[in-house]
């Protein structure tokens, strides 16, 4: 019997960003044809689950696209036979985020989900989880692709490609975002803007950006400099880098990087939100309510503009246009999330680099790089030991690891205070932290 089309599995499908996934394939209706879409969730995210699956079909059916969206809680029956799986889950929900970014500020450290302390708790949650999935994808559909957006991207798509046969690829929303911020100030098509990107998940840089094939970076640079408009990434506070040293880098930074070119300035933001309106976590949990209470309406057949507040504009164009590429054989070029393999000079062969690749049916190609620039080598080199540290900590539940990697991050560096904060997260995260229950220091 022929299958009667794609069939994709996303885990965490009662996410506040399903509906933007949904928009994407019906946006592509033409050139991918996915059938069945099955949203698989835990029994504790049941109803969420429920609301965004009724709010996916009424989408559907506007659309008039032959797809079939179901629900369920049964991970395998969603994974048996399908060709591409999505991860967007959050171990332990926005409760869990709130704690990673609350227990690094008690020690004037920064809280945030993705990086240093918080991401580092959130990483050791979530990777045996993401392991576990493929476990399943090994028995069920051994040749579907995981496309991963679940954070820390990098640092869960690098334990997948090394520590199982899933073919996987990781993806992430800034690089998409940078290139649509670079036409928007160069008033032109997305499509005329290329960007160099040279670096691993949320420590990227554009070393160079393209106008019609022009070299325009110092002019970049300089439009960033003399732009006070809103910022392109919502979840990071909006402080503006230094334009000296901008100019002196040579180089677009993602936001992120602002963590750490601009520690003191963003730890200070970091305490005054936490005070006033709210760590991110919890700013977040009410604008999920927000947007559930806009879900649940049945007169509502459209992803709502109010989403683009949640975080995450764009990782529909970003996973939807990758898994279109593969599926197309496109041999076009996208920034994601793969295996060095001797693409840059400066980083292990087994390291996981974001990069810009060449997409087709057998996946992702990455364009080589050679040596990266002296000014962020160290600091490339720096977090991805702490990125490989953490996946052993968290793989084997070794305390020790889980030190060291926490003490060398540059956000953290510290051992006393490193060690406090890893004692916090292994005593109020216990329950999702099963590896470490065993002791090992």
């Amino acid at each position: 019997m022929t299958k009667r089309g794609l069939k994709i599995a996303t885990i965490g499908g009662g996410s506040s960003y399903t509906p933007e996934l949904i928009e994407g394939f019906i946006k592509r209706m033409a050139s991918l044809p996915v059938k069945d879409i099955y949203l698989v969730d835990i029994e504790a995210g049941r109803k969420k689950l429920e609301i965004v699956t009724d709010l996916a079909r009424r989408m559907v059916q506007k659309s008039g696209a032959d797809l079939q969206v179901h629900a369920t809680i049964d991970r395998r029956e969603a994974l048996k036979d399908a060709d591409f799986v999505t991860t967007q889950f959050r171990v332990g929900n926005l409760d869990a985020r709130i704690r990673d970014e609350k227990i690094p500020l008690r020690y004037q450290k920064i809280g945030q989900e993705t990086t240093g302390a918080g991401g580092f708790a959130k990483a050791l949650r979530s990777i045996p989880v993401i392991l576990d999935i493929c476990k399943d994808m090994e028995e069920l559909c051994p040749q579907a692709w995981l496309i991963n957006f679940a954070n820390p991207s990098g640092i869960l798509t690098e334990a997948v490609l090394n520590h199982t046969a899933v073919k996987a690829i990781g993806l992430c929303n800034c690089p998409i975002n940078m290139i649509n911020d670079m036409a928007e100030k160069f008033a032109c098509p997305v499509e005329d803007v290329f960007c160099d990107f040279v670096g691993i998940n949320h420590l990227i840089w554009a070393k160079r950006v393209l106008v019609h094939g022009q070299d325009v970076t110092m002019e970049a640079i300089h439009k960033i400099c003399s732009d006070s408009a809103k910022e392109i990434m919502a979840n990071i506070p909006e402080i503006h880098y230094d334009p000296v040293f901008l100019k002196s880098l040579g180089m677009v930074p993602v936001s992120y990087l602002k963590y750490y070119y601009m520690q003191p300035e963003m730890l200070a933001e970091c305490i005054k939100d936490a005070e006033t309106k709210g760590c991110r976590g919890e700013v977040i949990k009410k604008v999920e309510k927000e947007l559930f209470d806009l879900y649940k309406n049945p007169e509502l057949d459209q992803k709502p503009p109010q989403l683009a507040s949640r975080g995450g504009a764009r990782y529909s164009d970003a996973a939807c246009s990758l898994i279109d590429s593969i599926y197309n054989n496109k041999k076009d070029i996208q920034t994601v999330n793969v295996l060095n393999c001797g693409t840059n000079a400066d980083l292990p062969y087994d390291a996981v680099i974001e990069r810009n690749c060449v997409i087709d049916a057998d996946g992702a190609h990455p364009l080589h790089i050679g040596h990266t620039p002296l000014a962020i080598r160290g600091l490339l080199q720096n977090v991805k030991a702490y990125e490989q540290l953490t996946i052993e900590a968290a793989i084997y539940g070794d305390y020790n690891k889980a030190l060291q990697a926490l003490t060398i991050h540059p956000l953290v560096n510290s051992a006393s205070t490193a060690r406090s904060i890893l004692d916090d997260i292994l005593a109020e995260s216990e329950a999702y932290l099963p590896q470490f229950q065993h002791g090992g220091r």
